[in-house]
């Protein structure tokens, strides 16, 4: 596994095709995770990269929430409407893990509010969910050619050329 400092130092080629998305969507992202009867739930996510770390933040009592409690394993897809992927797509998989650490919350809650207006200082959060990597893709059109990148902890990222 990896945190976002180690996945974007390892998978460049990934993290910048993850990172452009993300920014280009306003940060939304597609999340699936495990519902209780196992079946697969995608709901739309707003996945913030704050202090070299991914994580899951959101209204409290969702479901998607109640599956990660329960199951923390995840994906996570770049949103995108373009069929022909000409601004690339990635997709991140790993698990969710709580980090229950009041003043890392309020140092994010702080940028937040700077950054967007949000105002969630000074309140205490259900969940606090960082991702722990555990591999990635991305698929990249280069002229006539589709490129897949792949990459997983302890490994370089490998690209695929399909012509």
């Amino acid at each position: 596994m990896a945190t976002w400092t180690q996945f974007t130092a390892d998978a460049p080629r990934i993290a910048e095709i993850f990172t452009r998305r993300h920014a280009a969507t306003g940060k939304l992202c597609m999340l699936a995770t495990l519902r209780a009867d196992g079946f697969p739930r995608i709901s739309p996510m707003e996945p913030q990269i704050f202090a070299g770390r991914l994580l899951l933040i959101g209204m409290p009592g969702t479901r998607k929430f109640e599956d990660l409690r329960r199951d923390p394993r995840l994906s996570l897809h770049t949103a995108t409407v373009d069929t022909q992927v000409a601004d690339g797509d990635a997709k991140l998989w790993g698990e969710a893990r709580d980090v229950p650490d009041p003043a890392l919350f309020e140092q994010f809650a702080e940028s937040l509010f700077v950054e967007s207006g949000m105002d969630l200082r000074g309140q205490a959060f259900d969940h606090f969910y960082e991702v722990d990597i555990f591999g990635a893709s991305s698929v990249e059109v280069i002229g006539e050619r589709l490129d897949v990148t792949v990459w997983k902890p302890g490994a370089s990222e490998r690209v695929i050329e399909k012509h």
